[in-house]
């Protein structure tokens, strides 16, 4: 059992940092071509709906993926067919109120961000979001069956379709509609949802009659990670979408240019954090909070010692990383990037926050947090967009993250007795001992 753990976190974590790798260049390259093949417009109008129909995935994946995962992974024949069933149930009834509150808003925020072809864009992504849904559940499938090489090839066809396409638009100079990007979506979902049932067509096991015990315990074990999922790309997203209500979907696009150069930053932070999940839950279970305190403090250090200097570089130079990254019609980002920047160095604290709540056991106070700061988040950019433009939506995320790192700090330090100073003396250790490490590595050599 010991050697299959191993064997499963190996895999994983290879799997998600090939994912990640993957989704970034592909993801990064389809923003970097979109945002000079589209007008400032169209371009805030396809950031505001990829914002919005990212809930309905987020979704999804947080109510079900773990909960069907950790089921699968340690069932019988017979209860494989009643986890799947219930599995099937609850993605179809969650698909249903998804799709029915789809297109309930849709006249809605086609009003609010003032474009009707909103309407028709919002439409017909209910057939994306069936296609990735059945695509989802079939990777989820795979991966309980410790198996990744499907999710990682089928991942690639669907991202990798999407920026091929984009940049083929790209250099032969085609005309590239919003209703044209959905109707891509939706090809390179299906593709990837019919090469990945050839990978779990072996693990696909169902009964015709739900068992409603399974569909109780798939959605108790899912509820507080749904909870946090969608409070989490709420809070990410709700400065573009008011953006786009108040002001315009041009501002919202400004806004997004200069979210994705900082984002760039962030990737140590998610790299990390996958690693810590496993390595949190079991130092807990073996060494208890000390340990947890010490690779809480330990790990967030690391990440501002890599972090840091980005950060400085983005302060001093954010013209420079804004031409290069988005051409020189978006220089009304360059003010946007210098704060974001200031608000990157709380980032680390936040995400390494849940990670270590969620794998002690206490998700429930991850998500309280979440909502609290979702909803300080909402009301200072009500006041701060229509006082400050741009600039107030910045100033509203810097506020509420303040206020949110304070809040966590108190509780991690009555929680697991984490002293927030000793992250950053473990930053500034990190230097001496990687140069240390390196001279030791190449005199071996």
């Amino acid at each position: 059992m010991q050697s299959a753990n191993r064997n499963y976190w190996f895999k994983s974590g290879s799997y998600t940092l090939m994912s990640n790798v993957q989704s970034l260049l592909f993801g990064f390259g389809s923003f970097y071509l979109l945002v000079r093949i589209l007008d400032k417009h169209s371009f805030g109008v396809w950031v505001l709906f990829v914002a919005t129909t990212t809930i309905f995935d987020m979704a999804r994946s947080g109510l079900i993926q773990n909960a069907l995962i950790k089921f699968l992974s340690h069932s019988s024949e017979e209860e494989r067919r009643d986890i799947l069933s219930a599995s099937y149930f609850l993605s179809g009834i969650l698909m249903i109120v998804c799709m029915v509150i789809n297109v309930s808003l849709a006249g809605y925020f086609a009003d609010i961000w003032h474009y009707p072809g909103l309407v028709q864009m919002f439409y017909l992504y209910n057939i994306v979001y069936l296609l990735q849904g059945i695509l989802s559940q079939f990777q989820w499938i795979e991966q309980a069956n410790l198996s990744f090489s499907g999710i990682l090839i089928t991942n690639a066809v669907k991202q990798g379709g999407f920026f091929f396409y984009v940049l083929a638009c790209f250099i032969f100079h085609f005309d590239l509609s919003l209703m044209r990007l959905i109707y891509v979506q939706a090809i390179f979902a299906f593709l990837g949802a019919l090469l990945e049932y050839f990978f779990i067509r072996k693990y696909l096991f169902f009964s015709f009659k739900i068992n409603m015990d399974w569909v109780k315990k798939l959605f108790n074990y899912g509820k507080f990670v749904f909870g946090t999922s969608i409070s989490s790309i709420l809070a990410n997203t709700i400065n573009q979408m008011m953006l786009g209500a108040l002001l315009s979907v041009d501002a919202a696009g400004v806004f997004n240019v200069a979210s994705r150069i900082t984002n760039l930053v962030d990737i140590p932070t998610t790299a990390l954090s996958t690693i810590v999940f496993p390595q949190s839950a079991k130092r807990f279970a073996a060494e208890g909070h000390d340990a947890i305190k010490y690779l809480y403090e330990k790990s967030v250090g690391t990440i501002l010692a890599v972090l840091i200097p980005c950060l400085i570089f983005l302060v001093l130079f954010p013209g420079f990383v804004v031409h290069i990254v988005a051409g020189s019609n978006y220089n009304d980002s360059i003010p946007v990037v210098r704060v974001f920047a200031m608000v990157c160095i709380f980032n680390p604290f936040g995400l390494l926050f849940g990670t270590i709540l969620d794998s002690i056991g206490r998700p429930k106070i991850n998500f309280i947090i979440l909502i609290l700061f979702t909803i300080l988040k909402l009301v200072l950019n009500f006041f701060m967009i229509k006082a400050d433009g741009i600039m107030g939506a910045v100033y509203a995320t810097l506020i509420a993250d303040v206020v949110i790192f304070i809040a966590q700090v108190i509780i991690l330090k009555k929680e697991l007795g984490v002293n927030v100073l000793n992250t950053f003396i473990y930053a500034a250790r990190f230097y001496p001992e990687f140069f240390k490490n390196s001279k030791a590595i190449l005199n071996k050599e």
